[in-house]
């Protein structure tokens, strides 16, 4: 099993982990892939129901602890092409943000618009339970709904 980085809170590499020891105070990485289309819709992922991380709840098309060796840049192509089959895909670097609730890490922000229909992104079902593309307005009333239903981050981006 791969280990994931363990960083201060400069976001400076200080070690490593197996996942499964990883305890309250340790800070690691995520990289995560906002999409929207020319129509201004958001594309969501519903996470597996069998991820130890919030299963089940919509969140970010693509997001991943970054592994031993990867950078925000590495990982956030590897887990585009995992996820949902995109590849040769260049994204723009968005905002990094420091996220301490139930969990503990720093996370790298990308961003792209991109048309495609949902049956041309090839989903992985270990990762990934459903993806859907929302309207704005639709994905307010549905956060303010069910919040339940949602990572907490995406409240941050649906303005």
């Amino acid at each position: 099993m791969a280990k994931i980085i363990i960083v201060n809170e400069q976001d400076e590499i200080i070690g490593s982990k197996e996942r499964d020891s990883v305890i309250r105070d340790d800070i690691y990485r995520v990289s995560a892939l906002w999409i929207e289309n020319s129509k201004g819709e958001v594309l969501l992922a519903q996470r597996s129901f069998n991820k130890s991380h919030s299963p089940g709840k919509w969140g970010s098309a693509v997001s991943g602890t970054n592994d031993e060796g990867e950078t925000y840049d590495s990982n956030i192509v590897k887990e585009a092409e995992e996820e949902i089959g995109l590849s040769g895909i260049e994204f723009e670097k968005a905002q990094k943000v420091r996220v301490s609730r139930t969990y503990n890490y720093f996370c790298q922000w990308y961003k792209i618009v991109l048309d495609r229909g949902l049956n041309e992104f090839k989903i992985e079902p270990k990762e990934v339970e459903a993806i859907r593309w929302f309207s704005r307005d639709e994905l307010k009333k549905a956060i303010e709904a069910e919040p339940g239903k949602f990572i907490s981050a995406i409240k941050n981006f649906v303005k």
